[in-house]
């Protein structure tokens, strides 16, 4: 790989930082590609090893296991694939910390809504990339020029999360 540790960290911190922004995801049991949707993911500066989801019972994550989410962050400038068990979540207080008005408007019992489900993703390894190659890159490729090693620089493969 072309990247040094230092840039791999780097594009972590990038990734949370480009997710907190912009928390949306494309989420799917793996091995079932017909159970991707998009999912709203719920972040905890403090617990960057999972991140939760509200769904409701009668989803297809409800059958939990391993789960793979899709990120592209606002203005393209950071994509991710993402991998993970998810698993129901018991804590009360994560669960209340996480409620909010937007997560309200799907439950019409609100917060005792019996079909509520809430999950935890316990996060594995990620791919990560950079798409903000720069002025520079960006006016190579205008005038037809190679920037794929600069971008494989900017391309982290199973970084763990």
């Amino acid at each position: 790989m072309k990247y040094a540790e230092g840039n791999a960290d780097e594009l972590k911190t990038k990734f949370w930082k480009a997710m907190a922004d912009s928390p949306f995801v494309f989420l799917e049991l793996d091995g079932q590609p017909d159970t991707a949707v998009p999912m709203t993911a719920q972040l905890d500066k403090d617990a960057n090893s999972s991140v939760w989801f509200f769904t409701h019972k009668h989803s297809d994550f409800a059958k939990l296991g391993n789960a793979t989410a899709t990120f592209a962050g606002k203005g393209h400038e950071m994509f991710a694939r993402f991998g993970g068990a998810l698993a129901v979540e018991t804590s009360k207080e994560r669960f209340d910390h996480f409620w909010n008005n937007f997560v309200e408007a799907w439950y019409d019992g609100g917060k005792d809504d019996p079909d509520i489900l809430f999950l935890r993703m316990d996060l594995g390894t990620a791919e990560i990339w950079n798409g903000d190659l720069g002025m520079l890159n960006t006016a190579k490729m205008a005038l037809g020029m190679t920037v794929h090693d600069e971008a494989e620089e900017q391309h982290a493969k199973k970084v763990d999360l």
